[in-house]
């Protein structure tokens, strides 16, 4: 892999109102990913990946960064582990499991988690008032104290019962704002989730098919990355950059140093 020349590594301070921290997000999003494509520290590489997610049509949703991508960047997915572990004991990120992949797993950065979660019940349609006082305890009791990806119905309720006497309307709205996700196979389980995404986690899926089969069609199954980066895919909101190192880092595409660049190669293990 490429050795990034970019540092970005500057702590950012943001309030919700504003939609990018202190960095040129244009400058940030034309620089070539053969420049970009490894970091040093995980908290690096997520502030970068932020900056640089792509703009979306039609649909409202914060940044977010794929596990994936990171194992991309960062070398030691030890270090990816450990580090990310930290963000999440500290509130500075959270992560989620995605319905997309076994393995799949979304980071958001608090801030944009929380600016997410107050456009969702803004749209929801309460039509008894007394409920929706859920999104507030959600908010003070759960979030802050609860860092896993899940939360089983007993934890939920006796986190949401420390602001008030808790129902299962209480429950059942935060569901339908997308706060949460019932678990399949034990329904007493939840699983966090990001509001709104379904739409993008539908273009992920097609997009991560769409770029392997654009790259096996061509003769020696590889391209030189600067050449692909400038490809369009037809079937996701999410730019090509951020499906390349999706697909990097799960081991579906590896990068290989050439005379004429980096090479983008599908993976052969």
């Amino acid at each position: 892999m490429a050795e990034s020349s970019h540092s970005g590594g500057k702590k950012r301070s943001r309030s919700e109102s504003e939609e990018e921290p202190d960095v040129d997000a244009t400058s940030i999003q034309s620089i070539p990913l053969e420049n970009d494509l490894t970091f040093t520290d995980t908290s690096m590489a997520l502030q970068m990946m932020r900056a640089q997610f792509p703009k979306l049509d039609k649909v409202v949703v914060r940044p977010f960064i794929l596990r994936s991508q990171l194992y991309s960047s960062v070398k030691d997915r030890t270090q990816v582990d450990r580090e990310l572990e930290s963000l999440k004991k500290e509130a500075v990120v959270r992560v989620f499991k995605l319905n997309t992949g076994t393995d799949d797993n979304a980071i958001m950065f608090m801030d944009d988690y929380l600016i997410q979660t107050d456009n969702a019940v803004k749209r929801v349609d309460v039509k008894d008032r007394e409920p929706s006082e859920v999104f507030g305890w959600f908010k003070q009791h759960v979030i802050k104290s609860k860092t896993d990806v899940t939360i089983s119905h007993p934890e939920l309720c006796s986190l949401l019962s420390n602001g008030g006497d808790v129902t299962e309307k209480h429950v059942t709205l935060l569901i339908n704002a997308g706060l949460l996700t019932r678990q399949l196979i034990d329904q007493n389980l939840y699983w966090f989730a990001i509001p709104n995404i379904g739409s993008i986690l539908k273009g992920l899926s097609q997009g991560r098919k769409e770029l392997v089969s654009l790259i096996n069609r061509t003769k020696y199954k590889e391209m030189v990355l600067a050449n692909l980066e400038k490809k369009r895919l037809r079937l996701s909101p999410l730019d090509i950059r951020f499906h390349i190192r999706d697909l990097i880092g799960s081991g579906l595409l590896k990068t290989v140093q050439s005379p004429i660049g980096i090479l983008i190669r599908l993976s052969r293990d």
